[in-house]
């Protein structure tokens, strides 16, 4: 899968851009009020592909650990950044399809829409990024990147609280009228922008520019 180049004078000065398109019909109130169980099949396969698991080491302790090559290619990237200067277009284009998806996901979760997440159509969940001249990139970043990101996690943790109350008004409110109250629509679709950010910054190292605090586009 290609990636569409973003203008950043004509959609964001940040080299990813991220929306969901307002439902202009009436929300589906049944598969609403089932959502958290109507996501788990795809959420499955979502696990699947970044395959994430618990595993036991040496000394019989569990933890999480990456296992395989799914997921986004971070640490094979830092390497090829480091010492390579290079950033080879299929890890891109791998890591932009995984991206869009697990937004998809996400914003079917979120109950934003009431499409079921497709694997490969982008259906209303707009994701965009701009594949990056890695001799621009600094080689050294990639090692502090997601150090430099920490005050982005702390704000983050406190957005998605907020997030979860909205969640649970919206859900009451389609339930009641089949509408998402815009205002929490465009504030939840505006804390997956900034996570969006952060994470082309950290850890999709598509650029040095630092993420703005902001959920504006």
């Amino acid at each position: 899968m290609s990636a569409i180049p973003v203008n950043p004078t004509t959609a964001s000065a940040y080299p990813v851009s991220f929306d969901v398109g307002y439902p202009d019909r009436p929300l589906d109130r049944f598969t609403s009020f089932f959502r958290l169980f109507a996501v788990i099949p795809i959420a499955i396969v979502l696990s699947f592909l970044t395959n994430a698991g618990m595993v036991r080491d040496a000394a019989g302790k569990s933890g999480w650990e990456m296992v395989g090559g799914g997921g986004i290619v971070f640490l094979a990237l830092v390497l090829m950044i480091l010492f390579r200067q290079k950033y080879p277009r299929w890890w891109f284009d791998w890591n932009l399809a995984f991206t869009r998806f697990g937004y998809r996901v996400c914003s079917y979760l979120f109950l934003l829409r009431d499409e079921y997440p497709s694997t490969d159509e982008e259906q209303a969940v707009h994701l965009e990024m701009t594949y990056p001249d890695a001799k621009l990139l600094s080689r050294g970043m990639p090692l502090i990147k997601w150090f430099l990101a920490i005050p982005h996690y702390v704000v983050l943790c406190f957005l998605y609280i907020a997030a979860c109350v909205c969640w649970v008004i919206a859900w009451f409110a389609i339930l009641f009228t089949g509408r998402y109250p815009r205002s929490l629509f465009d504030f939840i679709v505006g804390i997956m922008r900034w996570e969006l950010r952060v994470g082309a910054y950290a850890f999709l190292l598509l650029t040095d520019k630092y993420p703005p605090f902001s959920l504006e586009a």
